[in-house]
């Protein structure tokens, strides 16, 4: 029942963000704000109600939204670019959900960079004056102490405004507080925790005559890249987790910041994720910054939707690698195909005066080999 629910309402996430962003191409920004308010809100399938205020009450942040899942696909798709899973079908309505059925690192990884994504791009968003009801980050400035002869100052990223709107929007979903809510709760603060923790400071000197007698700093966003970065290295060092009942500060904390019912708050303090080693739990619980996973990952080899698997027949190959990208992993022991192409290009270009450009044709010979 619970699996039925995931994809319903994975699939039904998606399909409001193709909407979103049709509306966005076929209306530009500010006349989709309006035909987003009206229509994308209230006629999209899937969204539960506080989503829906959400996006009546922020249009313009839904934008960001968008975007951030864009930016969270497309790094999940470079990151794995060389892996049997390589992120195949999240952009495809009716294959996302299963690519995250099971409890995996895979899966721990998906809910960690959508949720970072969404943060990011809020964020950005409130930097470039998008969104109305955030700018520049309101509050104290940061209390790291100022070496001699600079100050903080400027516009720094209002990150926490992107952070509570991602979780708000994403983490409201997981209303069934069983095992694999808290997991995809803990992995979705981890993906925030990500873009909170890399951001960097950006300094501007001031002095006669280009002199840095007084420098100005404020923090902004890194790239994406560098968060998919962190990501990554979390993916591979994820910890094993199991639920446990009894007595736990951060099932508590998790549930409750996701704005759940008070029942759901009540049955949250009675289970919590426990770190286990081997298939015994310990009572050692995971940092917040980590990604947890409750279930081993499939091979991935052969397609099987129900273990959330794409396979890789047809996937490209490294004939000389011995890595995970090479043939032999990648394939897992199939073998592969091999396919030739020539490819005609204009080389040896010279000028001649005047006015044209002479160049020979020249040709290659190039192969390509894909898994069996």
């Amino acid at each position: 029942m619970y699996l039925s629910r995931m994809i319903e309402g994975r699939l039904a996430l998606l399909v409001w963000i193709f909407s979103l962003w049709s509306a966005r191409i076929a209306y530009g920004v500010v006349g989709m704000l309006e035909f987003g308010t009206e229509v994308v809100c209230t006629n999209s399938p899937g969204l539960i109600h506080r989503q829906r205020d959400m996006c009546r009450s922020s249009p313009d942040a839904m934008v960001a939204v968008g975007d951030g899942i864009r930016l969270a696909t497309e790094e999940c798709r470079y990151q794995f670019r060389n892996h049997r899973w390589n992120c195949t079908g999240i952009e495809n309505p009716s294959s996302f959900g299963h690519v995250v059925v099971v409890g995996s690192r895979e899966a721990a990884f998906t809910y960690a960079i959508s949720s970072a994504g969404v943060a990011y791009s809020v964020t950005a968003a409130c930097a470039r004056g998008n969104i109305s009801a955030c700018g520049c980050d309101p509050g104290p400035k940061p209390r790291e102490p100022t070496p001699a002869g600079w100050k903080w100052g400027g516009c720094s990223v209002d990150v926490n405004f992107g952070v509570r709107f991602s979780r708000k929007f994403l983490d409201v979903r997981e209303l069934e507080g069983d095992e694999r809510s808290l997991m995809n709760l803990h992995n979705n603060k981890a993906g925030r925790k990500a873009v909170k923790s890399s951001l960097i400071v950006e300094c501007k000197c001031h002095g006669v005559s280009g002199s840095c007698t007084m420098k100005t700093c404020w923090k902004t966003l890194p790239t994406f890249r560098q968060v998919g970065d962190i990501l990554m290295k979390k993916y591979y060092r994820a910890r094993p987790v199991a639920s446990q009942t009894g007595a736990s500060n951060m099932g508590a904390s998790h549930v409750g910041a996701s704005h759940v019912g008070a029942s759901h708050r009540r049955r949250a303090k009675r289970q919590h994720l426990v770190l286990t080693k081997g298939k015994v739990p310990v009572k050692r619980e995971p940092k917040k910054s980590e990604l947890v996973y409750l279930q081993m990952s499939p091979n991935y080899c052969e397609r099987d939707l129900a273990a959330g698997s794409l396979g890789t027949a047809g996937r490209r190959c490294n004939r000389t690698s011995r890595g995970i990208d090479g043939c032999d992993l990648m394939c897992c022991g199939r073998g592969y195909n091999t396919h030739q192409y020539t490819r005609t290009f204009q080389c040896r270009c010279n000028f001649v005066w005047c006015c044209k450009v002479d160049c020979d044709t020249c040709s290659e010979r190039t192969e390509e080999y894909t898994c069996k």
